[in-house]
């Protein structure tokens, strides 16, 4: 039988693509703590020996369909649409894996679920699937990558759904797969013209309010207790009204498949909490139960 060896909430932001300089600069000195929680999540990745990473991504928006990438291998050079002045010229060459989006869409569709495999080869990447393969050199571990999209006309039950069958597909995959839940919590963005309140930009209080921030805390204090449940408990009046990035669906997802609301999973920060342009970012660990 398959089995998921581990999974991780990760921020994807696109400030830790700039230089170190920059990144230093913009840290009054200091580089992003989540760089270097990178670093300590490869350390938890590699350790697993996966034969693929799953990347639910909160970047890649669909309609209709929970979609998951079914093509061989994945080649290029990305520029993001979002911030191309400094979000440019990366260069990606890595390999899908086809056989697993094809089961999930299988099992899915026993299911009378909406998880759909798609291999058109002119597919666009994008930066929240990008951006963890750099930073966690899968690219040269020549780790294969499949990337799951965000259904933006569903609701947060239908995220669970999708991922109780995927979830259901590794089982029935013999592979080992680490999930990976590429992106935010709060997501609600600084105005243009917003000054920071605090040198260090990733400093928490430039998180876009007290209030998000707090809300944070509580969802990380509740992940490392491994109490998923009431996290889900509190989504509709808390975290659905954030919102999360992508209203939470990379969390969801990879909840779901990690076994919803049965979930005991605890989590083990990697990161400091950080602000990026007012949005709330950690990297958390959960090991496999």
């Amino acid at each position: 039988m398959g089995k998921i060896v581990g999974s991780a909430l990760v921020s994807h932001h696109p400030g830790l693509m700039q230089c170190e300089e920059f990144r230093r600069a913009m840290g009054a000195g200091q580089d992003s703590d989540l760089i270097a929680g990178y670093a300590r999540l490869r350390e938890r990745i590699e350790a697993q020996k996966p034969d693929v990473v799953l990347v639910f991504d909160s970047h890649w928006f669909t309609t209709g369909y929970h979609l998951i990438d079914a093509g061989q291998r994945y080649t290029g050079s990305y520029v993001s649409d979002e911030m191309p002045w400094y979000l440019h010229g990366v260069p990606y060459d890595y390999r899908g894996y086809p056989e697993l989006a094809w089961q999930i869409e299988a099992v899915s569709r026993e299911r009378g679920g909406y998880n759909r495999a798609v291999s058109n080869p002119g597919l666009e990447r994008q930066y929240a699937t990008l951006n963890l393969i750099k930073h966690l050199r899968l690219e040269l571990s020549d780790t294969p990558v499949v990337s799951i999209s965000s259904c933006q006309n569903c609701e947060w039950p239908h995220f669970l759904r999708s991922g109780e069958a995927i979830g259901e597909a590794i089982s029935r995959s013999g592979l080992r797969v680490v999930l990976l839940a590429s992106g935010a919590l709060s997501h609600k963005f600084n105005g243009i013209d917003w000054k920071p309140t605090h040198p260090r930009i990733f400093h928490e209080t430039n998180v876009s309010s007290p209030e998000n921030v707090a809300s944070d805390k509580r969802a990380i204090s509740l992940m490392v207790e491994g109490r998923h449940d009431q996290i889900l408990d509190r989504w509709q009046d808390e975290y659905r009204c954030a919102p999360w990035e992508a209203f939470g669906a990379h969390y969801l997802q990879m909840l779901g498949a990690m076994g919803g609301s049965e979930c005991r999973a605890k989590g083990e920060v990697l990161s400091e909490y950080e602000n990026a342009r007012g949005t709330g970012n950690i990297h958390i660990w959960f090991p496999a139960q």
